[in-house]
């Protein structure tokens, strides 16, 4: 069993922040902060680094009842590391899940419009570089260009009106992972989130995008390999031509009423003062042109 930092905060209405870390010691206190500063926990979920994030994570931890850790035994995978982190937040009660990347890419300044989009949908929030007011800062014409081509094809391939389908920043109401089956999610690394999106879009998850500045990493190196990029595009066909969802996905219609701060909550009705999303998307729903 992993060890597990247990925090007294009464999570009911909180929003757990989900950091998966291999080797991001010295990205790690200065995000954890910057995170707690905009008011919500952290849960990392370290795979036995051994450049000590792990052990540097106890120590934030044993001085904030707001950060717990998961210490699992290895590298054992982005997909895995999302999976256990969202259980974790589930289990505790926190009514937002926010998925972020550890290396400085994802600002928490953006966590405030994405909690907001969350609170009013009720659905799936992603932190989008390809909606209208996103930017990439740090990313080679090559890099751009992978990247766009691979969303490009989850897109045409898996018919949704998502920009943005591997994007790491993200945010989920715990009802929505209740009633998503992660047992029964196949893949790991960058694939998984190809596969969770499609998941919840079929589902009937409303999904709503929020533009996001995206910062090539502050420091240490890309863990994204040519192997993972094969892996999340072979995976796509796959997913697109399964005739029916798989046995046992629950089904969660886009008018459900998710439960947030421990009350059922439709969107709000516009002039609420709050910031408005960028498009708000889904299986047949309509977003920006273009990408």
């Amino acid at each position: 069993m992993p060890k597990v930092r247990t925090t007294p905060i009464a999570a009911q209405d909180r929003t757990l922040v989900i950091l998966p870390t291999f080797n991001e010691r010295p990205n790690l206190e200065a995000l954890v902060q910057a995170i707690r500063d905009e008011d919500c926990d952290v849960l990392v979920v370290d795979d036995n680094s051994p450049d000590g994030t792990g052990e540097l994570a106890d120590r934030l931890a044993a001085g904030d009842p707001g950060v717990l850790v998961v210490h699992r035994a290895g590298k054992l995978g982005l997909g895995t590391a999302h999976i256990a982190g969202l259980r974790r937040g589930a289990e505790l009660g926190y009514a937002l899940l926010v998925t972020m990347d550890a290396d400085g890419s994802h600002q928490p300044r953006h966590l405030g419009p994405i909690l907001a989009a969350a609170r009013r949908s009720g659905g799936v929030v992603i932190g989008s570089r390809y909606v209208s007011g996103g930017s990439i800062v740090g990313w080679n014409a090559r890099r751009k260009l992978l990247s766009h081509s691979a969303n490009l094809y989850c897109r045409t391939l898996l018919g949704i009106r998502v920009h943005d389908c591997t994007s790491g920043y993200r945010c989920y109401p715990r009802r929505v992972i209740q009633r998503i089956d992660l047992d029964l999610i196949v893949a790991d690394g960058y694939a998984f989130l190809i596969e969770l999106l499609y998941r919840c879009v079929k589902a009937g998850v409303p999904v709503t995008e929020v533009p996001i500045r995206f910062q090539d990493r502050i420091a240490g190196t890309s863990k994204v390999s040519s192997a993972e990029i094969t892996k999340a595009l072979t995976l796509v066909p796959r997913l697109r031509w399964r005739r029916a969802a798989p046995r046992g996905q629950q089904v969660v219609s886009a008018e459900l009423e998710i439960e947030l701060s421990g009350t059922a909550s439709r969107s709000a009705q516009a002039g609420d003062g709050a910031v408005r999303p960028v498009s708000t998307t889904g299986d047949g729903g309509s977003g920006p042109k273009g990408s």
